[in-house]
């Protein structure tokens, strides 16, 4: 596992979420999370999203919190 705390990756994924432009597909989200710089960790968690159109951060940080438990407190 990885020894980047769990605050981390939160920060990582709130950073990243609030710079795409939406409505987005996972693509998106992937490609702006890669462009940011962001880890493999979140780079594996982002490309775990199912393939759809995300409304806004809530829905991406909806599905990430319910796939991947409470440890992501978004």
């Amino acid at each position: 596992m990885s020894s980047v705390p769990m605050e981390a990756i939160d920060l990582q994924i709130a950073d990243v979420l609030h710079a795409v432009r939406y409505p987005a597909n996972k693509d998106c989200i992937v490609d702006a999370a890669r462009d940011a710089g962001a880890s493999n960790e979140l780079l594996a968690i982002l490309d775990g999203l199912p393939e759809q159109d995300y409304s806004g951060v809530d829905d991406v940080t909806r599905f990430i919190g319910s796939n991947y438990g409470p440890g992501l407190g978004l």
